[in-house]
């Protein structure tokens, strides 16, 4: 793979003329390894050293450092230098040590850089960073339920009005009809709606923007000049505007969690509109970009695995049933979060999805020199400033953790009628052994919502509609988001549906 496959066209050619430039420079200034420290392979390539080997395959990239290194080694990558932990038995250290790393600070600088907005931590906004983490009780208990019960609610007049015209069988492209309702409903229910125009449709008025500053955000992590990434900068100056705080003041049935975020900022006469309104396009980017691949994957497989969709649907339809319920398109639905937790095949066909195609790393910053301490007397020291991570992808597709992790296996987490949580690595217990949304401090404080909407728009869509994938190809993962969240499919897919016989 070639640099222009790796950045976008004109970024490729900066980057390859300023490594080249400083080449000489580098050879003589290379890392080298101090006495304790893990493996160091530092690459040839100036500044990138193995970020094209990583991005290729970073899966089998890392295996075969594994196979001569060991579990831990530091990788130069994009001018980092990232210490992997590979053994999951040895991911709970890490989440131990949170005196020696830290998170937080390293999510600020790149939120900033991406969304434009002024530092939260050690900024000019005291307590600021506090204040915004306590907003996150709103994506819990009561506030989870009302959330998940509007979502439901939304997510319905949606679907509704999508067949309230269809007669027979209706062809799409997959990922863009889950994104299309997602983002509609999401938005809906987390910002609210304009009272003076109710047949409104965000998804039609900032849908192709966000999606095309979406496809150049793991550039903006990368902390790539947004002068170089074409038309973005506009792009998100446009998605900015739609979200002026003057705008959203008249938006009704706004979230409590919106709400609450909204009035943390306009306490803060330091930050501008723009300001606010780069902090609430945070939020709407984290509410939904791995939301919409999470609901396209469990849709994906599920049509691609007969099997699987009449298990899930029989379960869903008994659920109904046993709670006096329709399961005819047009009727409404509500379901609690506890008989969301009680569809196991559910469940488990989501999660085998989100095992499959998640790509986060879970990254921490080291905050001084120190040696980190493992079971059987095994140390390794770590550099202030590095990066401690690790690469969920290895412990998904580990074949001693999930038999035969590249076939999708919808009941994988379920065992005698129940969730199975028990899974092993050398013969002991795993604390982690599904990690789609990070762990520790950096886990997503929305995951709960998060997954409510997944399972809602699965259950919508399998009791509306018949369904099934019209392209004869399989899809294959994008890599534009590998360490940054759920994959994207490489291309769209055309489907089919019409309304359940």
């Amino acid at each position: 793979m070639g640099l222009m496959e790796w950045l976008p066209f004109g970024v490729y050619g900066l980057a390859l003329a300023t490594a080249l430039a400083f080449g000489a420079l580098c050879a003589f200034g290379r890392r080298k390894r101090l006495t304790g420290e893990p493996p160091l392979i530092n690459g040839w390539i100036p500044f990138l050293g193995e970020a094209l080997n990583f991005r290729k395959n970073a899966i089998g990239f890392l295996l075969t450092l594994n196979k001569k290194h060991g579990d831990i080694f530091t990788v130069h990558m994009a001018g980092k230098y990232i210490t992997f932990i590979l053994n999951p038995l040895q991911y709970p250290v890490v989440t131990k040590n949170s005196k020696y790393l830290e998170f937080e600070e390293f999510a600020d600088q790149l939120s900033s850089q991406a969304f434009d907005h002024p530092p939260v931590i050690n900024g000019k906004c005291p307590d600021l960073n506090e204040r915004v983490h306590r907003n996150y009780q709103h994506l819990l208990g009561k506030s989870l339920d009302t959330l998940s019960d509007n979502v439901m609610r939304n997510l319905q007049i949606i679907f509704k009005r999508k067949f309230s015209q269809m007669v027979d069988w209706e062809m799409g492209k997959m990922h863009k009809f889950c994104f299309s309702i997602i983002f509609e409903a999401s938005f809906k229910t987390l910002f609210g709606r304009d009272p003076h125009n109710d047949g409104y449709n965000v998804t039609d008025e900032i849908g192709e923007k966000f999606l095309k500053f979406d496809a150049n955000f793991s550039y903006l992590a990368l902390n790539i000049p947004i002068v170089l990434l074409g038309a973005t900068k506009k792009i998100r100056r446009e998605l900015l505007n739609f979200l002026n705080p003057k705008k959203m003041e008249k938006w009704l049935d706004v979230s409590e969690v919106v709400q609450d975020r909204k009035d943390i900022f306009e306490n803060y006469t330091v930050l501008s509109d723009y300001d606010k309104a780069a902090h609430h396009f945070t939020f709407l980017w984290a509410s939904v970009a791995n939301t919409i691949p999470g609901v396209f994957w469990a849709i994906y497989y599920l049509l691609r695995h007969p099997e699987a969709f009449a298990v899930v649907r029989d379960e869903i339809d008994h659920l109904l049933q046993s709670t006096g319920q329709e399961k005819r398109p047009g009727d409404s639905i509500y379901l609690s979060r506890e008989q969301l937790d009680n569809l196991v095949y559910l469940e488990s066909a989501i999660n085998e999805s989100l095992r499959m195609c998640s790509s986060s790393m879970n990254i921490r910053k080291i905050k001084e020199n120190f040696i980190l301490s493992f079971e059987e007397n095994n140390e390794v020291c770590l550099r202030k400033g590095d990066l401690l991570a690790i690469f969920p992808p290895i412990l998904h597709m580990d074949p001693e953790i999930y038999e035969d992790p590249q076939t999708y296996k919808f009941d994988r987490y379920v065992e005698n009628g129940k969730k199975k949580t028990t899974f092993f690595k050398q013969g002991k217990k795993l604390k982690y052994f599904l990690m789609p949304f990070g762990s520790g401090s950096s886990m997503c404080p929305g995951r709960f919502f998060a997954m409510n909407e997944i399972k809602v728009f699965v259950i919508l869509a399998l009791v509306y509609f018949d369904m099934d994938i019209i392209e004869d190809k399989q899809l294959g993962q994008g890599k534009d988001r590998i360490g940054l969240g759920i994959l994207l499919p490489d291309s769209d897919i055309i489907f089919r549906y019409k309304l359940r016989s």
